[in-house]
């Protein structure tokens, strides 16, 4: 069974909802190759996706949106981040903020000073599977998870529906 890092299985069982850990082949852990090979559900998926500012002070923000839907950067993380330009982090950003490389990447137990932001859209499922902080595995968590984290907020039109 895949390990995952003590930082984040400290934060998951602190939080005091259920978890379930699950292993992943590596090569497989893009979310779309992970459900289609493991028969999970895109709709009870969820991809964590650093953005930052380009224009006036540098800023960063994590984003949590479904599997199904593309993040809206142009409008409401722009708005929000209060730049007039943003982009995605490059990998090497990602990494030096969170610790971990792309395709791992997952919103439990991200540094303090990095913002999370989920798309409200998660918060009316039963349970939601994200990265694990590497590729070896995902965790399928209740969302309430996100309700007592810290830095947290939950954001109506953080993405769009597209699948």
């Amino acid at each position: 069974m895949a390990e995952l890092h003590p930082r984040i299985s400290a934060a998951l069982e602190a939080a005091g909802v259920a978890f379930e850990v699950m292993d992943c082949d590596p090569a497989l852990a893009d979310t779309e190759t992970f459900c289609a090979h493991y028969g999970q559900s895109l709709a009870h998926s969820a991809n964590a996706i650093v953005v930052k500012s380009k224009t006036g002070e540098e800023r960063f923000v994590a984003c949590l949106v479904l599997a199904t839907c593309r993040i809206d950067v142009n409008h409401t993380v722009r708005k929000k981040l209060g730049a007039r330009k943003v982009s995605f982090a490059s990998p090497e950003e990602t990494e030096r903020l969170t610790g971990m490389a792309l395709g791992g990447v997952t919103p439990v137990a991200l540094p303090a000073e990095l913002p999370l932001w989920v798309d409200a859209r998660i918060m009316d499922l039963d349970y939601v599977i994200l990265g694990a902080g590497h590729r070896a595995a995902k965790i399928k968590v209740a969302p309430a998870y996100f309700l007592g984290t810290p830095n947290t907020e939950i954001v109506e039109g953080l993405a769009r529906q597209v699948a």
